[in-house]
C-alpha cells in the first residue's frame, strides 16, 4: 500500500447563486491546492457539503476533481452516505476514475447498531480494491464505538486507516497501535500539533484551502522536532479559526476564498448566508493572507 501519509485540503465545493455546482471555481481551489504543495485532497467530504448534495452530484464532482488532478496528488473519495448501495455506487466510480483510495463517514441519523456499521464498512472495502480510510466523526451521528470497530475489521488489509475528527486524543493514539499499522489523520484543524503529538500521520482539514502555507509550516516544524516554531503557527491558525468560529466556519472559509480572488459562492441551506459583519470579517482575515 503507498505511503498517504501528509497533509491534505478537505475540499470546499464552489455553488453560483442558483445553488448549482461551480466547477470553475471549484477546479480553482483545487489548482491552488495543488500547486501549493499539499499531499493530496480529500473530495466531497463534510466540508465539501457532500450531505446537501445528490448522488448523481457527488459522483460529477469526484469526476472533475479527477480530471482536473490528472494524477498529480492523492485523491480520496468520501463516499459516506445512510445508504450502502449509494456508497458502493459511488466507491466504484471512484475507483473507475482512479482515486487513490475511498473514505466514509458512519451512517447517520438511524442510530444504527455497531454490527450494522461494520457491515456497512465490509461492505464498502469489498465492492472495490481501494484502499480505505474510515471517518471517525462521532459527533455527526452519535457513534463513538469506532475504536472496538476498527479493532474488529483490522485483518482486512485493504482497510488503510482512519480520519479522526474528535478530541478524543487518547483514542487516535490508540488506533496507531492495533496489531497492524494505520494511516490515522488529525480532523480538527486547531488541534493538528496535538494530533502529531500523539501519532497521527497527517491532516486533513477545510481551512488547508487558504492556509495551506502555515498548515505545512506546522507539519515541517514538527517532522524536524521544532515544536516550538510548529507552536508558533498553530496559534496563528488559531487566531484565524477563533475570528471565524462566531460567523459559521464554512461560510467564512466560502468568503475569505472570494476574498483571495475565487468565487466560491454561498453554503447550500439550511447553513445561513454569513451576515455582513462575517463579510467584513472575512476581507480582513483575508487581506492578511495576500
Amino acid at each position: 500500500m503507498k505511503d498517504f501519509s501528509g497533509m491534505y485540503a478537505a475540499l470546499l465545493t464552489a455553488f453560483d447563486k442558483d445553488g448549482s455546482i461551480n466547477y470553475e471555481a471549484t477546479g480553482m481551489l483545487a489548482e491552488r491546492n495543488i500547486q501549493k504543495g499539499l499531499k493530496g485532497m480529500y473530495v466531497a467530504g463534510s466540508s465539501g457539503e457532500a450531505m446537501m448534495m445528490s448522488e448523481e452530484e457527488r459522483v460529477s464532482l469526484l469526476e472533475y476533481v479527477s480530471r482536473l488532478n490528472k494524477g498529480r496528488v492523492t485523491l480520496i473519495a468520501h463516499v459516506g452516505s445512510t445508504s450502502t448501495d449509494a456508497a458502493i455506487r459511488m466507491a466504484k466510480r471512484a475507483a473507475e476514475l482512479g482515486y487513490d483510495a475511498v473514505s466514509a463517514v458512519a451512517p447517520y441519523y438511524y442510530s444504527f447498531s455497531g454490527e450494522a456499521i461494520r457491515g456497512y464498512y465490509t461492505d464498502i472495502l469489498n465492492a472495490t480494491d481501494l484502499p480505505m480510510l474510515i471517518y471517525n466523526f462521532p459527533a455527526s451521528g452519535g457513534f463513538d464505538g469506532m475504536l472496538s470497530l476498527v479493532s474488529d475489521m483490522i485483518d482486512n488489509k485493504k482497510l488503510m486507516g482512519v480520519k479522526h475528527t474528535s478530541v478524543n486524543l487518547f483514542e487516535l493514539e490508540r488506533f496507531k497501535h492495533m496489531k497492524r499499522p494505520l494511516t490515522v489523520f488529525n480532523g480538527f484543524d486547531e488541534m493538528l500539533i496535538g494530533g502529531l503529538s500523539m501519532g497521527a500521520d497527517g491532516g486533513i482539514g477545510s481551512t488547508y484551502n487558504f492556509l495551506q502555507d502555515d498548515i505545512l509550516a506546522i507539519y515541517a516544524a514538527f517532522k524536524k522536532g521544532d515544536l516550538k516554531k510548529a507552536m508558533e503557527v498553530q496559534e496563528k491558525v488559531n487566531r484565524i479559526i477563533e475570528a471565524m468560529i462566531p460567523f459559521g466556519v464554512f461560510a467564512m472559509e466560502k468568503a475569505i476564498l472570494t476574498e483571495l480572488g475565487i468565487p466560491m459562492g454561498d453554503c447550500r441551506k439550511p447553513f445561513l448566508p454569513l451576515s455582513e459583519a462575517g463579510k467584513a470579517k472575512a476581507k480582513e482575515i483575508a487581506a492578511t493572507l495576500k
